[in-house]
C-alpha cells in the first residue's frame, strides 16, 4: 500500500510538471506569435516604397478599369488597347496618314455602309440596323472640365510659386524637366513622343508590380547616393545663391 502511494504521488508530480510546462509552453507560443506579428508588421512598416507610397500600385493607379487596364488584368482588353494605338502611331508615323484624311474616310466607309444596309432590308424584308444614338452626358463633360480647370490652375499656382523664387529645388526639378522635354522634343516629333510616353505608362506599372521588392531597394539607394550628393552640391553651390523674400517678410 505504501508502495502504491508513492507510486501515486511519483505519478501526479510528474503530470503537474507536465501540465505546467504544457501551459507555459502555451503561453510562451501565443506571446512568440505576438512578437513575430509585430515584429513582421514593424519590418514591413520600415520597408522603403517608391516616392512614399504606401498602398497598392492597383489604389495608386485610382482603382477601377483603368488601373486593370494598365496593370494587364485583362489581357485580352489591354492587348487590344495597345495594338490600336500602335495602329494608330503606324498609321501617321510609318505611312504618313494625316489625322483629317483619316476621320473622313472612316465616315465615309461607315456611313456608306450604314447607308447600302439600311436600303438593302427592303429588298431581303429584314429589319433596318438599329443604330444608337450617341450623346455626351452632361454630368461627365462637367466633370472633365473642373477636373481640367483643377489641374491647370494648379499648375499655375505652382509655376508662380517658382517665379517667386521661394523653392529652389522645386525650381531645380522643374527646369531640368522642361529640358528633358525640350532634348526629346527636339529628337521626334509630337506623336512619336506620345505614343513613347503611352508605352512607358502601359508597360511600367505592370513591370514595377511584378519586380516590387527590388525595384523599391534598388530605389532606396539610389535616393540615399541622390541626397547625398544634393546635400554636397547644396552646400557648394545653392546656398550661396541669394533666396528671394520669404512670405513673412511680404506680409510684415
Amino acid at each position: 500500500m505504501a508502495e502504491q502511494h508513492k507510486e501515486e504521488s511519483v505519478l501526479e508530480k510528474i503530470s503537474d510538471k507536465l501540465h505546467g510546462r504544457g501551459g507555459g509552453s502555451s503561453s510562451s507560443s501565443s506571446d512568440s506569435d505576438d512578437e513575430r506579428s509585430s515584429a513582421a508588421a514593424a519590418v514591413k512598416a520600415k520597408i522603403y516604397r517608391l516616392f512614399g507610397r504606401e498602398k497598392p500600385v492597383h489604389s495608386v493607379l485610382g482603382g477601377g478599369k483603368p488601373a486593370d487596364l494598365f496593370l494587364w488584368r485583362n489581357k485580352r482588353i489591354s492587348g487590344g488597347v495597345l495594338a490600336g494605338a500602335t495602329a494608330i502611331w503606324l498609321l501617321f508615323e510609318v505611312m504618313d496618314y494625316h489625322l483629317l484624311t483619316l476621320l473622313c474616310h472612316c465616315l465615309i466607309l461607315t456611313l456608306a455602309i450604314l447607308f447600302l444596309w439600311s436600303n438593302a432590308t427592303t429588298f431581303i424584308n429584314k429589319s433596318p440596323p438599329n443604330i444608337p444614338e450617341v450623346k455626351i452626358p452632361e454630368d461627365l463633360a462637367v466633370n472633365v472640365a473642373r477636373s481640367l480647370r483643377y489641374e491647370i490652375n494648379r499648375g499655375f499656382a505652382t509655376l508662380r510659386e517658382i517665379g517667386q523664387g521661394h523653392d529652389l529645388k522645386k525650381f531645380l526639378i522643374v527646369i531640368a524637366g522642361l529640358w528633358i522635354l525640350s532634348v526629346l522634343g527636339s529628337c521626334c516629333n509630337f506623336l512619336t513622343l506620345s505614343y513613347i510616353v503611352f508605352m512607358v505608362l502601359y508597360t511600367v506599372p505592370v513591370l514595377y508590380e511584378k519586380y516590387e521588392d527590388k525595384v523599391d531597394a534598388f530605389g532606396e539607394k539610389a535616393m540615399v547616393e541622390l541626397k547625398k550628393y544634393y546635400a554636397i552640391f547644396d552646400e557648394k553651390c545653392l546656398s550661396k545663391i541669394p533666396k528671394g523674400p520669404s512670405k513673412d517678410k511680404k506680409q510684415h
